[in-house]
Parts: structure tokens; sequence; C-alpha cells
């Protein structure tokens, strides 16, 4: 499954989507940066209520499709044009990353 068809079908919200064609490959949630550097993997979709700009160094490093930002959090602005300038996919939900996983799960997301 690719990034677009996940922003369509959970209606997320774009923050940022300059690759969207990028293959979905399992999910991540988690919120502290070292965990998820350690265990996040290429082509995950990563939810997490972080919205600042080390989210998005962390995406890079770790190669994750997306970054969504759950419960409807705000993004630095500093996150959002690093996002845009490096290529990270940032995405935001009105649900809580428990309620999203839950969803991206029965699509067959794991």
């Amino acid at each position: 499954m690719k990034v677009r068809e996940v922003i369509e079908k959970l209606e997320l919200e774009v923050i940022t989507a300059t690759h969207p064609g990028k293959e979905v490959r399992g999910g991540y949630s988690g919120d502290l940066l070292s965990n998820v550097m350690a265990k996040a993997g290429k082509g995950d979709l990563w939810l997490t209520i972080q919205g600042h700009q080390n989210v998005v160094a962390v995406a890079l490093l770790t190669g994750v499709a997306a970054v969504i930002i759950v419960e409807n959090l705000e993004v630095e602005k500093e996150a959002i044009q690093k996002a845009e300038e490096k290529g990270v996919n940032l995405l935001r939900s009105k649900l809580s990353a428990y309620q999203l996983g839950g969803r991206l799960y029965q699509m067959g997301i794991r």
C-alpha cells in the first residue's frame, strides 16, 4: 500500500507530502526518539504526538514512509519547513495513536 492510499482511506490531513507514492511496509508508534531510532523500520508509518523538527531528523534516519502526528496536535513551523526541504511525508490525524494503529492494522498494515 502507498502513503497516498493511507491518506485517502483514513482521511489524514496532509502537512507535507513530497513523496506520497512511498510504499508502506509496517507501522511503529512511539514518542521516545531513541526508541524510534532503534525500532522503526524503513517504510513504516510512524505514529507520534511530537511535532518538532527532531521528528524530521529521526524520520530521515529511519527511512519511515511517513510521520503521522496524532490527536490533532500542533506541528512546529520549523518542523514543517524541514520536512518540506528534506522530503519527509508529514501527516496529521484527529485519532489517538491507539485508535489509528487499530485502523491501520485492520487495513493490513502490520
